[in-house]
């Protein structure tokens, strides 16, 4: 089987953290590089929670710093779910890791420009690094494979009643991704939060051992918490982790092709992404939406990974 080459572009973040974890040890992937975008947090600290992740289970890929503000809107974070670090929960050592001199953006292109056409990216941040690279140098467009995000919803938002936060931290880049013409998959809060990790998931993965079991449980401890007291939720979803599961294999999730579009009005649907479910508008379909997701076969896939830290 050929290994499926990647780039995943994040802003750890608990669940992006957890996409790390299993993008970087699957034998199905092949994951060239970690490019980070501010959005959980501030760039600053989104870059050390990778870079941590990475030195913490020993993964030799190469980190690169990305964006810093959303292409227009005002910077937001979300430290009532992610803490004043953005990862808060884990101690990791001193950092010794740190990371490449390129800007992430020129790597996205330069290695999308070398490459066969036969790379996926997998955004499951905000979209500012993926549009920028898309404005800089359109010749990328036919070069990239598919784009499998996280990000969105068909029905309700989690940061406003519209919108999905990583939508909502960029919607002019969100808008600049769905309009390229590229293959997407999107993975929205519709599906994600199919994924609550629950304390006997988290149980789970403690007793699969080793250092990954353990970030894992420390991670996903914490968002117990936030979830539950933002969302009433029973744990934190691993919203991101969903793209590599997905990717690993794509029919344990179940996705509907729709017309998305990106509201950039602002408004009370300022970052929603407009789902076009019946088909009512006649737009030819440009995303497949995930739906629904095998949650035994998820959960199997993720402690597998966490295995194969041992």
């Amino acid at each position: 089987m050929t290994k499926r080459k990647i780039i995943l572009d994040c802003d750890p973040g608990h669940d992006d953290a957890i996409a790390i974890m299993m993008a970087a040890r699957h034998p199905a992937l092949d994951l060239l590089g970690i490019t980070i975008v501010a959005g959980n947090q501030t760039l600053d600290k989104t870059l050390v929670n990778g870079l941590n992740v990475c030195q913490h289970l020993n993964i030799d890929v190469p980190v690169y710093a990305g964006m810093p503000r959303p292409i227009m809107r005002e910077q937001i974070v979300a430290d009532n779910i992610h803490g004043e670090t953005g990862l808060d929960g884990p101690v990791f050592g001193p950092l010794k890791r740190s990371a490449e001199k390129t800007h992430a953006v020129k790597y996205i292109i330069d290695t999308l420009m070398n490459s066969e056409g036969d790379i996926t990216l997998v955004p499951v941040g905000p979209l500012t690094n993926i549009a920028v690279a898309m404005r800089m140098e359109p010749a990328i467009l036919p070069k990239i494979r598919e784009i499998v995000l996280m990000g969105g919803a068909y029905g309700t938002g989690n940061f406003t009643p519209s919108a999905e936060f990583n939508i909502y931290a960029d919607p002019e880049a969100a808008r600049v991704v769905f309009t390229s013409g590229v293959p997407l998959v999107m993975m929205g809060l519709d599906l994600t939060n199919q994924t609550v990790c629950t304390a006997d998931v988290i149980a789970r993965m403690e007793r699969a051992g080793g250092p990954a079991g353990q970030l894992f449980s420390d991670i996903m401890n914490f968002t117990l918490k936030t979830q539950y007291e933002n969302y009433g939720l029973a744990g934190g979803p691993v919203h991101d982790a969903t793209c590599i599961g997905y990717l690993i294999n794509p029919q344990g999730i179940v996705t509907r092709d729709m017309h998305v579009e990106i509201d950039v009005n602002s408004g009370p649907c300022y970052g929603r992404t407009v789902c076009d479910e019946l088909g009512v508008t006649g737009n030819k379909p440009n995303t497949k939406v995930g739906t629904t997701i095998d949650t035994g076969w998820f959960w199997g896939l993720v402690e597998e990974c966490v295995r194969m830290y041992h």
